[in-house]
């Protein structure tokens, strides 16, 4: 039995894994199978094969890269993605982060490799090293999986999943996919289980545990009327453009099965990776809890949390601009308050959308360029935060900064508190929430200084920041536990006497 790539959990835990069908690793690594030359999940059904025959992968790029094939009863299509490939400033965690991002649709891996400041032969030869397979192999496969996937649970045309899937020649699709799958795009197509003309219903998978109810809440509470809908079950949405928009809703999958129900209308096909791949961030359906309780379970304000919550994830942003602007409203002032001045925001400057699809969703968040010059203290911003709303929609049209993958959070985070009004917390939350930054840490948060020690005295942001050190790299995931934790510690105010308090953003 072999192992292959750098990140491949240990073979005895592959091995237990495997034979418990543990779904805590679905996607930490995959089993390939030499008598079949088929690669399955951990969480395969079919009868655990003879352990001789095993060999694990750390990717589906990999195994596919080694002559396997996926199997068409567990779908490694609907694994939960492996994030801890991409963490660090490492080249090939960069590179990841970009290939995610759609950067090999548009652009060579000649292109690739200049952006990282790096020669084409030697990235081929760190990705062959490090993940099991060249950049375009990962590329591909990803763009197969999900081709995969929309063949089996959808009835779009062939001719659309392979545009969807990043294929701009239908021959090249259909050759592509038999050499991978060993069977033609249209042998999936026999029983489709969706109706044409109808929205999508995709399974966006997990690995459990996964506190769904508490993400919602956390987005409900921030919801943007006319571009959010957020009730108990569900999260919807409007995405543009407003010529042609589409809308999504996500729920739990039913008989709980680990994964969310996604519907969607994207009347451009070309668009529905990267809004199935922004889902996956936003709803950070791709973490791996059992590794942030390790990190957490010893210390003794982070452990009871964890233990009460272990599937609390990390909320992210659909679109950077929205967040930043919507961190700036949120300086030094309630939830509440802050959600109103952008609710004041998009029905001011967001474009309204010609034809109403869902009630409720009828506008677009404002782009950088409507509020560059906007006067928004019209709606009741200071003259303070005007400008810096200003300022940052005007850095992001001239480039100076943005919300590029790749970087590094120490280079996000220069650039961003070198424009007035920005400073650390600001930043950090920026990172958190639109880039998904799993290490992130508004230290300045007073909430967070004063949960994170059983002290009555709140601690000091250096401090805190010190206390911190031994929870990299999930800094952002303490900060939810201890954000969550304050929530759920707070005594209900009596009706008369509730009042806007002022609370993490």
């Amino acid at each position: 039995m072999s192992e292959h790539a750098t990140s491949l959990p240990d073979p005895q835990i592959c091995e237990t894994a495997r034979l418990s069908r543990d779904a805590r690793f679905d996607g930490l690594f995959f089993t390939a199978v030499s008598s079949t030359g088929i690669y399955c999940r951990s969480v395969c059904p079919a009868p655990a094969p003879k352990r001789e025959n095993v060999s694990y992968f750390a990717n589906a790029a990999a195994a596919e890269a080694a002559g396997y094939r996926p199997c068409l009863r567990c779908r490694p299509e609907l694994a939960p993605g492996n994030t801890g490939w991409q963490r660090g400033d490492h080249v090939v965690a960069r590179a990841l982060k970009l290939i995610e991002t759609g950067a090999l649709e548009d652009q060579s891996l000649e292109d690739l490799a200049a952006r990282l400041a790096i020669g084409t032969r030697q990235l081929r030869r760190l990705f062959v090293e490090r993940v099991g397979a060249p950049p375009i192999s990962v590329h591909t496969t990803r763009r197969l999986l999900f081709a995969k996937q929309l063949l089996t649970e959808t009835a779009m045309p062939v001719t659309e999943v392979a545009l969807a899937s990043g294929f701009n020649s239908l021959r090249r699709f259909n050759a592509a996919f038999l050499q991978a799958n060993r069977i033609a795009p249209r042998e999936l197509r026999r029983h489709p289980r969706a109706v044409t003309g109808a929205a999508l219903e995709l399974r966006l998978g997990y690995r459990p545990p996964y506190d769904f109810d508490a993400l919602l809440a956390f987005l409900r509470g921030r919801a943007l009327p006319g571009v959010e809908l957020v009730d108990e079950h569900s999260y919807s949405r409007v995405f543009g453009p407003s010529d042609a928009p589409g809308w999504l809703r996500l729920s739990a999958w039913p008989d709980g099965e680990h994964a969310l129900r996604l519907q969607l209308h994207c009347p451009q096909p070309s668009q529905l990776l990267g809004v199935v791949t922004k889902l996956r961030r936003m709803f950070d359906l791709d973490a791996n809890p059992q590794a942030i309780a390790d990190t957490f379970q010893h210390d003794a304000v982070l452990g009871p949390l964890i233990a009460r919550r272990p599937g609390l994830r990390l909320p992210g942003g659909w679109d950077g601009f929205e967040i930043a602007v919507r961190a700036i409203l949120g300086q030094q002032i309630s939830v509440a308050a802050a959600r109103t001045l952008a609710t004041r925001i998009v029905q001011r400057y967001g474009e309204a959308l010609p034809v109403v699809a869902v009630p409720g969703l009828e506008r677009l968040f404002p782009t950088p360029a409507a509020l560059a010059h906007a006067d928004l203290r019209e709606i009741g911003l200071t003259t303070a935060r005007t400008a810096t709303v200003q300022g940052v929609a005007q850095a992001l049209l001239d480039g100076r900064v943005d919300f590029r993958a790749e970087q590094s959070l120490d280079t996000f985070v220069a650039r961003w508190v070198a424009l007035p009004g920005i400073g650390e917390w600001t930043a950090h939350y920026i990172a958190m929430r639109a880039l998904s930054e799993p290490d992130a840490f508004p230290a300045a948060d007073l909430i967070l200084r004063r949960e994170a020690t059983t002290s009555a005295v709140p601690l000091t942001t250096k401090a805190l920041t010190q206390r911190a050190e031994t929870w990299r790299p999930w800094r952002a995931y303490a900060v939810m536990h201890l954000w969550r934790g304050a929530t759920d510690a707070a005594p209900i105010p009596k009706e008369k006497r509730s009042k806007p308090t002022r609370a993490s953003k």
